[in-house]
């Protein structure tokens, strides 16, 4: 009898499956356990999370490490899905300064055009002249509207930039109403002197004049080649309440271009692309090379330092030679992310288009039997390696109640995209392509502009809600519940995260709806995108209609919206598919690890 461990190193999670095997029986499988991954997947930091995982597994069977018989392990091929988001739109402001950070309580309402001043020399202006007034905060609100409203019999003040919170106090104690935005706070940094405009909404409005860039273009009497370089900035500003634009000197605000350039696919054929054409044309082109041996990015470029810094990372944690390190598989997908706009005063930022990358490095068997030994060393257990990911997947899908052979499985986790096809003689094909979970994680922060990976996660994991009182919340499909106990205080008229542990309430002031819909799409970019990529690969005719059935493993199968979207993206080829539950008991998790322990009898 033998006790043999199958771990299955994840580029997020490290799974074990723990059995018993005598000869001519059905191996027993004693235990399970998952923990997280060590340092990235297929390097030599994996040890620590293998031992840990070992260590729990052992524990919940009541054995020791030195029962262990064998130690197998999966082919693990690096993933590096969150290295990158190459913009493709620039943003370049060359004439043009701007605040646009919408403060909560501006005052007043409309458009003023004017020069600015600071407000202690109003009484040194030239009379007939339209000003925009910039009071620091050494000076209270009261002594802003005095001098103001004394100003005001002599020259046209049609607008004020604060840096106090005194909007609304200010523009109470006015004889002469103008907008005001207030909350600056790097008043020092508004040019004076200068042709400016100011602009407030009303209530539960938005501003339209500085978020048109022809609008700008009419106040500041700007040429065409002048307006195109404010189109990112006026975008910046859609959707806010007040906004303040001021013309600088001629290259006072400049940006440096870095181009995004290039990428060549190396495989049967050779191939190259902009990166600016957009993710579409990128894996067109990634297509049409056959089975691709290296894919490297244009010197001197965004894309070229990406590729570049794949190759450095994954030589140093594996102590080759950058250069000869192989990029084997690459996701790119349409986004959007913030781009800070130069000028800006208020930390601005303009979504541009972008493109997000995954890149997979080539899994080295050399590398995997070298980690093997050196856990062999450490454990005194004989460790091995065990075989392909996606081929030992299918095994372990096998052993869902109802599933039998010819077989095709989605193995989705948090790096990479695996599929694979058991046919009825035993023969399988199998492909290993990158991007997975922390791609969709990446894109959600991207696109919602989240400074925190957390706050990401968890918009990708759990569902939404809105608190609309301190009694009930609306949930994001349109259903309303109801507590007995009041909610806590921080939590009202938020957007919220229904973790398990509590409602968590998200740093973002856009409406529920937008945020689900851009979780929504980040999946389907990424998993039915993968999917579909996958499946092609390992059909007999490249056609997913020619696969039947499709069990989903991994751990984004466990995800509460993924696994429809993938069914039904499917569903479009006639092709059935559905979660597994590996033993009977696992649910989509454990199949690589569990299917490690079956090939070895097998084998044996």
């Amino acid at each position: 009898m033998a006790l043999i461990a199958g771990i299955d190193i994840g580029n997020a999670t490290t799974e074990v499956a723990l059995a018993e095997l005598s000869a001519g029986a059905t191996p027993v499988f004693l235990a399970s356990s998952i923990v997280p991954t060590t340092g990235i997947k297929g390097t030599a930091q994996n040890t620590q999370g293998v031992f840990a995982a070992l260590t729990v597994a052992l524990a919940s069977a009541g054995r020791t490490v030195a029962d262990l018989d064998l130690i197998r392990i999966n082919e693990a091929a690096p993933v590096i899905g969150d290295v990158a988001m190459e913009t493709i739109s620039e943003t370049i402001i060359t004439e043009s300064t701007m605040i646009g950070h919408n403060p909560t309580t501006p005052g007043g309402l409309g458009i003023g055009v004017g020069t600015t001043v600071r407000v202690g020399d109003l009484d040194r202006t030239t009379p007939g002249t339209a000003y925009i007034v910039v009071a620091d905060r050494s000076h209270s609100f009261e002594d802003v509207a005095v001098r103001i409203n004394d100003a005001a019999t002599r020259v046209q003040v049609t607008g004020a930039i604060l840096q106090r919170d005194d909007g609304v106090l200010v523009h109470n104690r006015l004889r002469h109403k103008i907008p005001i935005v207030d909350e600056v706070a790097l008043i020092d940094k508004v040019p004076i002197g200068m042709l400016a405009a100011v602009e407030v909404a009303e209530v539960g409005r938005i501003i339209e004049t500085l978020a048109n860039p022809y609008g700008i273009a009419t106040l500041f009497s700007l040429s065409p080649e002048e307006t195109a370089s404010v189109v990112p900035m006026a975008r910046s500003l859609v959707g806010n309440r007040s906004a303040v634009v001021i013309k600088t000197p001629k290259g006072d605000v400049t940006e440096r271009r870095i181009p995004a350039g290039s990428l060549t696919f190396v495989g049967e054929r050779t191939a190259s692309v902009d990166v600016d054409g957009g993710a579409e044309a990128i894996m067109r082109t990634a297509g049409t090379v056959g089975q691709i041996s290296d894919i490297k990015g244009e010197p001197g470029t965004n894309i070229g330092g990406m590729m570049e810094k794949v190759r450095v990372v994954m030589g140093r944690l594996t102590d080759r030679d950058p250069s000869g390190i192989e990029v084997t598989d690459l996701l790119a997908v349409d986004t959007q992310v913030p781009q800070k706009v130069s000028g800006g005063l208020a930390g601005e930022f303009s979504l541009e288009a972008a493109v997000g990358i995954a890149a997979m490095v080539r899994a080295d068997h050399l590398q995997m039997q070298r980690i093997a030994h050196d856990m062999t060393a450490q454990f005194a257990i004989p460790v091995e390696v065990g075989g392909v990911e996606a081929e030992m997947a299918v095994r372990g899908a096998l052993t869902t109640p109802g599933a039998s052979v010819p077989i095709a499985i989605l193995d989705m986790g948090a790096g990479s995209t695996d599929a694979s096809v058991l046919k009825a003689d035993g023969t399988a094909r199998s492909i290993h392509l990158a991007g997975a979970g922390n791609m969709v994680t990446l894109l959600i922060q991207s696109e919602l502009g989240l400074e925190s990976s957390e706050d990401a996660e968890n918009v990708k994991r759990y569902p939404l809600a809105r608190v609309e009182t301190l009694f009930n919340i609306r949930h994001e499909d349109g259903t309303v519940e109801f507590f007995d106990e009041p909610l806590p205080p921080h939590t009202f008229a938020r957007t919220v995260v229904l973790h398990p542990e509590g409602m968590i309430p998200l740093p973002l002031r856009v409406p529920l709806e937008v945020i689900r819909q851009v979780r929504i799409r980040a999946k389907e970019r990424v998993f039915v995108t993968n999917a579909l990529r996958a499946l092609a690969a390992v059909s007999p005719t490249s056609n997913v209609r020619d696969i039947a059935h499709v069990v989903l493993v991994g751990g984004s199968a466990l995800d509460f919206e993924i696994p429809q979207l993938v069914t039904r993206a499917l569903g479009e080829y006639r092709v059935v598919a559905g979660r597994a539950n590996i033993r009977g008991s696992q649910g989509p998790r454990n199949a690589v690890a569990t299917g490690l322990v079956l090939a070895w009898e097998a084998q044996r």
